[in-house]
């Protein structure tokens, strides 16, 4: 399915002047933006087989803040999800005003 220019415009107003968009990762997936130290994965369609993916492609990540960003609507569904993919990740929702912090279970 091909993207929406809200959708392309949202990524690079994140990534910033020097970040970069669509980061090639393992088996083919695509980072949607990254910038510097923090990788950051939009989802707007609000389903949770679309939050776990992109929590999923979140997760290759490994020496990078991590940030999901999702329609207000979503941030505790994504919240709930994030806490079962055992993953540290800040959600926010698309325009950065309201966030939700989810840390790794220590057992």
């Amino acid at each position: 399915m091909t993207e929406s220019q809200s959708h392309k415009s949202l990524k690079r107003k994140v990534a910033g002047k020097k970040g970069r968009t669509e980061i090639p990762i393992s088996k083919g997936r695509r980072l949607d933006a990254k910038n510097g130290h923090k990788a950051i994965e939009i989802e707007r369609s609000g389903s949770s087989e679309g939050i776990s993916k992109a929590i999923n492609r979140l997760k290759t990540q490994k020496n990078a803040k991590k940030e999901l960003l999702v329609p207000n609507k979503d941030l505790d569904k994504a919240k709930d999800i994030a806490k079962k993919s055992d993953v540290k990740i800040t959600i926010q929702n698309l325009s950065k005003s309201k966030r939700r912090f989810v840390k790794k279970n220590t057992k």
